[in-house]
């Protein structure tokens, strides 16, 4: 297959529409059109589903998408590698990230890696999960760590560990001693909560509509570590995952009680790649570390 059409090909699935790719691309709209009539001519069938806001890939589309994009990323890694054996092993992984792992626990892998990989260089982008996932899919990331409620298509889950949500206050808070505690224990309590669309807020969400619970937070915001901030300087409770806070639970005074309700334990953390695709082998060895730092804190704490 000609690659240029199979490059122009990929920026149209990425971006919707000829007219978006066209941009990107600094390429006539006319000639992608062509590029993509002559793809789906080779192939015998349609690439994309003609629609009035854009173009929707076909299942055969899909396929090849998928394809095309592991075969890139295939061509990078064996290019890297035969760079990497005159540049001493150096290496950028690229990492996609829900904001719950983005501000203390990435790092510090990061940090504990580049004792034994010195040469490893590191890129993070940090969004909601679904998007971390798509960049995976997308092949602009090699691997995405991040919170999921159901399994995703085309990708590879490397790890996967139960993520429950638990209530984070000041240590000092009355509730603060409790073992387990129910959102209906939160009831008459400040509450601190995240924007809808993390999938922190969406559990809690239907917990309180199976529940008929009913609350009004007093601060909501999309940044997790100013929630934090909040609770630790009033009574106010926040949600979290523990593996958000566990490395400042001392420090920051804090304490997080796990939560009894099974509508908050319906969530992983998941360590995910490409499927399908050949992992270089910084890669494997940085995944391999993200597993044991998820079992064992003190690894990388």
């Amino acid at each position: 297959m000609d690659q240029t059409a199979l490059r122009y090909f990929l920026e149209v699935a990425r971006s919707g529409s000829l007219s978006k790719a066209s941009e990107r691309l600094f390429v006539a709209v006319s000639a992608l059109s062509r590029q993509i009539a002559k793809l789906e001519e080779q192939m015998g069938t349609p690439l994309f589903e003609r629609r009035p806001r854009g173009m929707v890939l076909t299942d055969a589309g899909r396929l090849l998408a998928n394809h095309a994009r592991r075969s890139a990323l295939e061509e990078e890694r064996v290019i890297d590698e035969i760079h990497g054996l005159s540049a001493s092993g150096r290496a950028t992984i690229r990492i996609a990230a829900s904001e719950g792992v983005a501000p203390d626990f990435l790092p510090q892998v990061f940090a504990h890696f580049r004792k034994t990989h010195p040469l490893a260089h590191f890129q993070l982008d940090v969004s909601a999960p679904s998007i971390a996932t798509q960049r995976v899919r997308d092949g602009t990331h090699d691997i995405a760590v991040c919170f999921s409620m159901a399994p995703e298509e085309d990708v590879q889950v490397h790890y996967a560990q139960r993520a429950p949500v638990y209530a984070l206050m000041r240590r000092g808070h009355p509730l603060a001693s409790r073992n387990m505690l129910s959102l209906s224990d939160l009831l008459k309590w400040p509450l601190a909560m995240h924007n809808q669309g993390v999938t922190l807020r969406q559990l809690f969400d239907i917990a309180c509509s199976l529940e008929g619970l009913v609350f009004e937070p007093v601060f909501i915001s999309n940044y997790h570590v100013a929630l934090q901030s909040y609770v630790r300087r009033t009574d106010a409770i926040t949600l979290t995952g523990y593996v958000t806070v566990r490395g400042r639970l001392k420090t920051d005074g804090l304490a997080a009680i796990a939560l009894s309700n099974p509508e908050l334990h319906q969530r992983t953390l998941q360590v995910q790649t490409m499927a399908g695709r050949t992992l270089p082998q910084p890669v494997i060895a940085f995944v391999d570390l993200l597993k044991q730092a998820i079992d064992t804190p003190e690894l990388v704490d």
